[in-house]
């Protein structure tokens, strides 16, 4: 099991305001990571491939662990804080929402890389959520996303912190307070 305690992860369903807390981190000076999925999405609406959330799920859901893991292992050596939009447990979430059986795979990734114990999930807003060319999900779907993605982590052995709804900069605030109190 490799923990690295600087890596944090910023989760929930889709359309909560991850990407905008990401973009403040970064914009004060934290290292972040983008989200892989999207990068999927779009590269794979470009290039008429398949691996979409709403053509081949299995396909989909292997790219996103495959990238997630890349991603991980990209920035393991970083020294420092660093947040990554969404994590390797995010994947086994979509995994148990489409109810893909065979998920030996991804636990298993889940437990091999290992984040910082504390990660931040970002409730169902619905004020905030609309669907765009990546995102098309119902409301309903990005609540029942947030379920499943606190059970995973929780399962996981991670602690959650619920960031309030808030505007962006005191979401970023809340964050940096809670990772300086730990």
């Amino acid at each position: 099991m490799l923990i690295k305690t600087g890596l944090y992860v910023i989760t929930g369903g889709p359309g909560t305001g991850k990407t905008s807390l990401i973009e403040e981190l970064k914009i004060v000076g934290y290292q972040t990571v983008k989200e892989v999925a999207r990068d999927i999405i779009k590269e794979q609406q470009q290039q008429g491939g398949d691996a979409l959330p709403w053509k081949d799920t299995v396909l989909y859901t292997s790219m996103m662990l495959e990238r997630s893991v890349e991603s991980y292992l990209a920035h393991k050596e970083n020294e420092g804080i660093l947040f990554f939009d969404r994590g390797i447990p995010d994947t086994l979430a979509y995994a148990r929402l489409i109810g893909l059986t065979d998920r030996k795979e991804i636990e298993l990734a889940v437990d091999k890389y290992r984040y910082n114990r504390q990660v931040f999930i970002l409730p169902p807003w619905e004020n905030i959520y609309h669907t765009d060319k990546e995102r098309k999900q119902s409301f309903n779907e990005a609540i029942d996303t947030y379920y499943v993605m606190k059970d995973v982590y929780k399962d996981a052995g991670y602690t959650l912190i619920e960031v309030p709804k808030l505007p962006v900069t005191e979401r970023r605030n809340f964050v940096i307070s809670s990772i300086n109190s730990f």
